[in-house]
């Protein structure tokens, strides 16, 4: 009686449950050690034979003998077609393979049972005893081989059991008419006590690989939530590295900027009609970058809260097209927009702060042409869509815009701090609203916002 030897959570099946993996790793476990047990039958089929041909009935043995040699050929058939279709499945399909299959492994125990109607009272008492010692092994040999499927070890166990009582009381009381002594009870007792112990052994067994396999699950599962914790810890650390020098490398230019501009107000006071709009824009620049640090902070904190509730998105366009309007004026932009009545399910002041950061982002980086905000449906969801005839964003950076610091490497683009669409991605998972973006570089892009109508 052997436990299975340690088996770990198959990257394959990353999506069952603890009790589906389990229920696969006993199935597979159970089927692993049955040819085994098969080859250990062949040959016991050929030594019960070989004890008995001399000294019973050589028509009983026969059809015994082919009936058993038939069970176990079907069995053969079983695992194989396990072996070439089910070897790490998992759900289901394993499921209604053994329900479909198990049927014969009670079978076999009751032809090997019924092998006591060839030769119980009839052979050399020395005969029986070795033919009955093979049926105690078969049964204490099934604790470690079939107790895996908990099923299939009780109906075999119970096919040996029944068919051995059955012809203990046929052959002592019906056949023989021998009265009910002491030792035909005591021997149907012993039966009996032998299958119960059997089948307490065996699900005892049952329970202590259902628990190691429960915790080897559970192990798995842990090193995985620790490989997962330790990835985050790592990109923590790289996204605080990246933070400390790009926030350096965006102060040191404005900083310096107002060293030099004070240095110089300060030894020729009479240029200060062009020296103080160059403090007020250095001034700004630095205001601009700690008002998005501090709102990409807030974003993190555990102060966010997003209140739902309707909102008329017509509204919200206009409020927006009435903010902006200017600044694209002063770029020489167009800013249109385009909206139906539409009231979708969202938190107001979030939304318009996010749908606020792409129209932005948008602005800053078209030159020519103008903007596009319009409300439309993609695939039946109302979305709201930003397009601009900007510089565009080739594939290589897509994937990245949305990270803290990062600013699309082309010449002409506006310098900024790479913080409004980090600051989008924040928002956008904080109310649920998928954001999503197409471009094309030197053609332009289109970011869009999905919904969910009220």
């Amino acid at each position: 009686m052997a436990f299975p030897s340690a088996i770990r959570p198959s990257p394959s099946v990353p999506d069952l449950s603890r009790e589906e993996w389990v229920e696969m790793r006993l199935t597979h476990t159970f089927m692993r050690y049955a040819r085994p047990a098969l080859h250990s039958a062949l040959v016991l089929i050929v030594v019960m034979v070989l004890i008995l041909y001399q000294h019973v009935d050589p028509v009983g043995l026969g059809l015994w003998a082919a009936a058993a040699v038939i069970v176990t050929l079907a069995r053969y058939r079983v695992i194989g077609i396990y072996q070439r279709t089910l070897v790490g499945v998992s759900g289901p399909p394993l499921r209604a393979f053994m329900a479909r299959y198990s049927w014969t492994w009670p079978v076999s125990a009751v032809v090997w049972g019924s092998s006591m109607f060839v030769y119980f009272l009839k052979a050399p008492v020395y005969d029986q005893f070795l033919c009955m010692v093979v049926l105690v092994g078969m049964a204490g040999f099934a604790v470690g081989t079939f107790s895996s499927s908990l099923a299939c070890f009780k109906g075999y166990v119970n096919g040996l059991g029944i068919s051995v009582v059955a012809a203990l009381v046929y052959q002592l009381v019906l056949e023989r008419g021998l009265p009910s002594t002491f030792n035909t009870y005591g021997m149907v007792a012993l039966v009996l006590i032998y299958w119960s112990v059997i089948l307490i052994s065996g699900q005892r067994f049952h329970e202590v690989q259902r628990v190691n396999l429960e915790l080897q699950f559970d192990n798995s599962e842990l090193i995985k939530s620790l490989t997962e914790t330790n990835r985050a810890a790592l990109e923590a650390v790289e996204i605080k590295n990246r933070f400390v020098a790009s926030a350096a490398h965006d102060l040191r230019q404005p900083v310096h900027a107002l060293g030099l501009y004070a240095d110089w107000l300060a030894t020729e006071p009479e240029f200060v009609e062009q020296i103080a709009p160059k403090i007020v824009r250095s001034t700004k620049a630095v205001n601009d970058l700690f008002n998005s640090l501090f709102d990409l902070a807030g974003l993190e904190s555990d102060t966010l809260r997003v209140h739902l509730q309707e909102v008329d998105l017509v509204g919200l366009i206009q409020d927006l097209e009435a903010q902006y309007t200017p600044f694209a004026r002063e770029r020489n932009l167009r800013l249109r927009t385009r909206a139906a009545p539409c009231k979708v399910r969202s938190d107001p002041v979030l939304l318009q702060r996010l749908v606020g950061n792409l129209l932005s982002n948008a602005l800053r980086n078209t030159f020519r042409g103008g903007v596009l905000l319009a409300l439309r449906r993609r695939g039946g969801v109302p979305c709201i869509e930003i397009w601009d005839t900007g510089v565009g964003i080739a594939k290589e950076h897509q994937k990245v815009i949305f990270q803290e610091f990062y600013r699309v490497p082309l010449q002409g683009t506006e310098e900024g701090f790479g913080l409004g669409l980090a600051i989008v991605s924040r928002l956008s998972e904080a109310m649920g609203h998928p954001v999503g973006m197409s471009s094309r570089s030197g053609k332009g892009s289109v970011f869009w916002v999905e919904l969910r109508e009220s």
